[in-house]
C-alpha cells in the first residue's frame, strides 16, 4: 500500500494503544469510528494486529485473514498499512497482560491533525518535553465537581 508521506513532509506523532475485549473473537464494534477517523484524515493507521488467550491461557495470534468474515472485510475496507511495528515480544507482553479467554486489538497510528502542529513546532526548534493523556476518570470527576465545562 502507498504511503500518504510526501517526500519532504513530516509525520505527525504517531501514539500507539492495546485494547482488551472479553471474548476470543474480535467483532469489530470500533472498526466504523476507526473508518470514519481514516477517512476524515484525522489519523492513518500504520500497524494494527490481534492477538488472544484461550481458556487455558495459551498465545492466539489473530491474522486478518483468520478473522469473522464480515470482520475482515470491514478491517481491509479501512486504509491501512501493516508496517510490523510489533515485535512478536509485544505481541507476547499484550497477550500476558489478558486474563484467559480475553483478545485484544494492538493499533498504531499518525495523528494526521496534528502534522501541521507538529511541523511548526520543529520549524520553531520547539522541543516536546512532555506528553500524556489525562485519564478518562480523571476528566470526569473534574467534569462531576464542576472544574471542566
Amino acid at each position: 500500500m502507498e504511503s500518504n508521506v510526501t517526500s519532504g513532509a513530516e509525520i505527525g506523532p504517531v501514539e500507539y494503544m492495546i485494547v482488551s475485549f472479553p471474548g476470543n473473537e474480535f467483532k469489530g464494534q470500533i472498526l466504523p469510528e476507526l473508518a470514519r477517523l481514516v477517512e476524515e484524515r484525522i489519523i492513518r493507521i500504520i500497524d494494527l494486529t490481534f492477538v488472544g488467550k484461550d481458556d487455558e491461557g495459551s498465545v492466539l495470534a489473530f491474522e486478518v485473514a483468520n478473522l469473522h468474515p464480515e470482520v475482515r472485510k470491514e478491517v481491509e475496507a479501512i486504509e491501512h498499512q501493516q508496517m510490523g511495528l510489533f515485535s512478536d515480544d509485544d505481541v507476547q507482553a499484550a497477550a500476558e497482560a489478558l486474563e484467559n479467554g480475553e483478545s485484544a486489538a494492538l493499533l498504531v497510528w499518525e495523528d494526521v491533525w496534528a502534522t501541521r502542529l507538529a511541523d511548526a513546532i520543529r520549524a520553531a526548534d520547539g522541543q516536546l518535553l512532555d506528553l500524556e493523556r489525562v485519564p478518562h476518570d480523571v476528566v470526569m470527576e473534574a467534569v462531576r465537581a464542576g472544574e471542566l465545562t
